[in-house]
């Protein structure tokens, strides 16, 4: 029987500037034994995710996986362009830490109140590669939240951020500092991708980066984990 995956999320998600973590989790299974739907939007907040759930409750998936809050623990980072970012996704308030928790909680309720489904919240990747670091940090800090929405309101909890940290201190990365993913920054790896055909693991390699691309968005590597948590954590429970 065909097992209806819906994966809801951000930029990793969606998957223009990422490896496609759909793709790989698709593969590591039969074909015909699952069938998967992305919702997945640029830039989005877990109070952004929170407003089009319509999409994911009008046709009711048997499981979901959640992967939100990257944005909102960049947020929190000293220079990040805050104002910016709540203009360009229509925030009614600041972000906080407070308030990722509060809307994660309640796209949760939504979905345990209107689906049968399976839920899984993945913690977050790891920002940046220095696991000592203000960016790596705040995605601790934001995982453990997660981790805390999941025990609450009694869905599986896919321990993302767990496994990059074990990848990342097998690997013992140079120490690349950690620098936001500007517009412009992002543009120039799309440009990379899409004109100069570089993979997105090439540019990784260039910039001597494990894991991402810019810090953020994932290569082949660190997409492979998030298909590797989700299965593991939460597809075999489905069978």
């Amino acid at each position: 029987m065909t097992r209806r995956i819906a994966c809801l999320g951000d930029s990793l998600t969606r998957a223009q500037f990422s490896v496609d973590y759909l793709d790989l989790l698709g593969r590591r299974h039969c074909a015909g034994d699952v069938r998967l739907a992305r919702f997945g939007t640029n830039g989005d907040f877990a109070y952004n995710l929170l407003q089009r759930l319509d999409a994911v409750v009008t046709n009711p998936p048997d499981v979901i996986t959640v992967l939100i809050g990257t944005n909102d623990a960049r947020a929190s980072l000293a220079g990040h362009p805050v104002e910016q970012a709540m203009k360009r996704k229509r925030l009614p308030a600041r972000p906080s830490a407070g308030w990722f928790q509060q809307s994660l909680g309640a796209v949760v309720a939504r979905l345990r109140a209107e689906t049968d489904a399976t839920i899984g919240l993945l913690s977050l990747p790891v920002l940046g590669q220095q696991l000592d670091g203000a960016a790596a940090q705040a995605s601790q800090a934001y995982s453990r939240m997660i981790a805390e929405v999941a025990a609450a309101e009694e869905v599986a909890y896919l321990p993302l951020h767990e496994r990059q940290i074990e990848e990342l201190r097998r690997a013992d990365p140079p120490p690349v500092a950690y620098r936001e993913a500007t517009p412009a920054a992002v543009i120039g790896v799309l440009l990379q991708h899409a004109v100069l055909r570089r993979s997105l693991d090439t540019i990784s390699r260039r910039r001597g980066l494990v894991l991402t691309t810019d810090h953020i968005h994932q290569n082949s590597r660190g997409a492979a984990l998030v298909a590797e948590v989700i299965d593991a954590g939460l597809l075999t429970r489905s069978t």
